[in-house]
């Protein structure tokens, strides 16, 4: 009795066993499949990890939106106003002019729900920054006020399409001038020498459309 030694892979095959090439392929068969299977499964993961980022973005930018409109309902006024939300911190960024106003605008963000904090990057301006913007508005007014109606006394001749030809440069703006002197004026067509009429900018008309009529005539 004793161990003989033979040649695996030689020899006839009935069936009893498989040569080191077929298990060798078995294996490399395995491997493959479960890498596959690996790759699969990475594959979803990232699909779903990726799904949920762009719903949990959509979520932050309809955050960020709803915050940048509770503070303009709170009618705090803020230049450029801008805030980001991420993982409950919101980032709040724009100028104001005074600390008293910044404060109010951290408080209102910070005392809503899901945000657990305020990055406060809002900037206060500075007096020559608010003396700048202060004489800014001084002039815009004043532009505004010389853009002020004029007054214009009716003469013999005239009629509202005539006026609105001389002021307008068309006479079927006639309405504009009509519609700016109600109720005094009842009628497009009645209209005397010596009536002061308002006559709008010519740019700040009221409309010019609404009034129905044929160009109005002359008066005496």
């Amino acid at each position: 009795m004793g161990l003989f030694d033979f040649v695996k892979n030689a020899g006839a095959k009935i069936g009893i066993g498989k040569s080191t090439e077929e298990e060798a392929q078995e294996k490399a068969d395995a491997a493959a499949s479960a890498a596959a299977a690996r790759a699969k499964a990475a594959a979803a993961a990232a699909g779903r990890k990726e799904t949920a980022e762009k719903a949990e973005e959509q979520k932050e930018r309809r955050k960020s939106y709803e915050l940048e409109k509770h503070v303009r309902a709170m009618g705090l006024d803020v230049e450029d106003l801008d805030i980001q939300y991420d993982d409950d911190v919101a980032t709040i960024t724009g100028a104001v002019d005074d600390n008293a106003t910044r404060e109010r605008v951290i408080l209102a963000v910070g005392n809503t729900a899901g945000v657990a904090q305020v990055d406060d990057q809002i900037r206060v301006k500075t007096r020559g920054e608010l003396h700048v913007e202060a004489q800014q508005d001084k002039a815009a007014k004043a532009a505004a006020e010389q853009a002020q109606s004029k007054f214009y006394t009716v003469v013999s001749g005239d009629s509202l399409s005539k006026i609105a030809k001389e002021f307008y440069g068309d006479p079927m703006k006639y309405p504009v001038i009509f519609e700016a002197n109600e109720p005094m004026l009842k009628d497009p067509d009645l209209i005397y020498p010596g009536q002061v009429l308002r006559i709008p900018p010519a740019d700040g008309g009221n409309g010019g459309d609404s009034v129905e009529a044929k160009a109005p005539t002359g008066v005496e």
